[in-house]
């Protein structure tokens, strides 16, 4: 159960209704390359056109630091949002001020506006109180439908909801909705499956999950820290040093509770990420000093293949290798496979870098929920709550 208010919960007609979506996507050639999350926020957008309301669309692309960036400018995600919306979108060429006020003043019912990169202004980071009331000056309802930035307390995700009533939009209650079905209510055995670089990025969903997750498997960078904690030498490869007492009273801990924690038993190595002539495969108790490690090895695709045997519940979030590179990819494909080949079983993805590394696959349709927050997805299984979240009003 959902226990925020939504658009469905108020009444939008005539309204100007300022919605945070995350349009963050990546962009070449001033063409937007990958529309899915733009995809995500139709649902909402079209309930809001069809409802009569005035929809004012705000976003951050890229990292402007602050500064007008040129590149980093809405017009290609208001071409890509008018295709896909069949309606036309004006973008506007900043996302406070008069000429912003006057255009938003124009709008007619079924009208859409987008608003240009809030992050060109260093006050949307900040959570400027002052900036956060510009935006608000331009609507009478917010909706928040971007779980992707719902960890970060921003002048668009937390400090606008001082000054205007807040609800979720239908992408941000789908996220929490099926999130908190693996936090909440995990079907067991219930296994979680963690890569990626560092191990300081996942210690939320560990200490979060260790209560009810049955079995841990790790891989990726992060699973050098754990390997060199156990006493493993681990030649080159990606290690927090600082992380090492901290990954062994992880392992520690989660032996404790009589859990399984799995790391790789072979590894694929090179001596340099470009020197893929020098690619080998070796157990993880014979790395090569002046090797590094880029992916699990078959073995280890067997043993996790073997671990998620019978699993009702899987929760995924990193890659187990540098999948972006086809010859170090094999891990990371194997374990999406494994679980896509899973029966009876609620799974779930959750960062932009396995949502990839899903969709470079082909596996998309193997999964029963791939979430849109990478950091968001990370804290929400921690022991806060999302600032952004927090701000939208309560059920009564």
């Amino acid at each position: 159960m959902f226990g925020k208010k939504t658009i469905e919960d108020v009444e939008v007609k005539g309204k100007k209704v300022l919605v945070r979506v995350d349009f963050n996507v990546p962009l070449a050639n001033g063409e937007v390359t990958d529309d899915r999350r733009i995809r995500l926020a139709l649902k909402t957008v079209n309930y809001l056109v069809e409802n009569g309301a005035r929809i004012i669309l705000m976003s951050h692309l890229g990292r402007p630091k602050g500064k007008v960036v040129e590149e980093l400018k809405m017009d290609p995600v208001a071409r890509r949002l008018s295709e896909l919306l069949g309606k036309p979108v004006k973008k506007l060429d900043d996302c406070v001020g008069e000429e912003v006020k006057g255009a938003v003043n124009e709008m007619k019912e079924g009208d859409v506006i987008l608003l240009e990169n809030l992050r060109f202004h260093p006050e949307e980071k900040a959570n400027d109180d002052g900036f956060a009331s510009q935006l608000a000056s331009l609507g009478e309802l917010y909706v928040n439908d971007a779980f992707s930035v719902s960890h970060r307390a921003h002048a668009s995700v937390v400090g606008i909801t001082k000054y205007l009533p807040a609800v979720a939009g239908f992408s941000l209650k789908e996220e929490v909705e099926h999130l908190s079905k693996v936090k909440e209510s995990p079907e067991h055995p219930f296994v979680v499956i963690l890569g990626g670089a560092k191990v300081s990025d996942k210690i939320g969903v560990i200490k979060g999950l260790e209560d009810k997750a049955d079995r841990f498997l790790v891989g990726g960078g992060m699973a050098y820290t754990f390997l060199k904690a156990k006493g493993f030498e681990i030649g080159r490869s990606l290690c927090e040093e600082d992380k090492l007492e901290l990954a062994a009273g992880i392992m520690n801990d989660i032996s404790k509770r009589g859990k399984d924690f799995v790391l790789p038993v072979d590894v694929v190595v090179v001596k340099e990420f470009e020197d893929k002539g020098s690619k080998r495969v070796v157990d993880v108790d014979d790395i090569p000093s002046e090797y590094m490690g880029v992916d699990i090895g078959a073995r280890s695709v067997g043993l996790f293949r073997e671990k998620l045997e019978g699993a009702k519940t899987v929760l995924w979030n990193g890659p187990v290798g540098v999948f972006e590179i086809d010859e170090y990819a094999e891990g990371t494909k194997g374990v999406a496979e494994a679980i896509a080949g899973l029966q009876d079983c609620f799974s779930v993805a959750g960062g932009g870098d396995t949502a990839a590394a899903i969709k470079k696959f082909g596996l998309e349709n193997g999964f029963s929920f791939i979430s849109s927050g990478g950091g968001a997805s990370l804290e929400f299984f921690g022991e806060r709550e999302l600032p952004g979240i927090a701000a939208l009003l309560d059920r009564e």
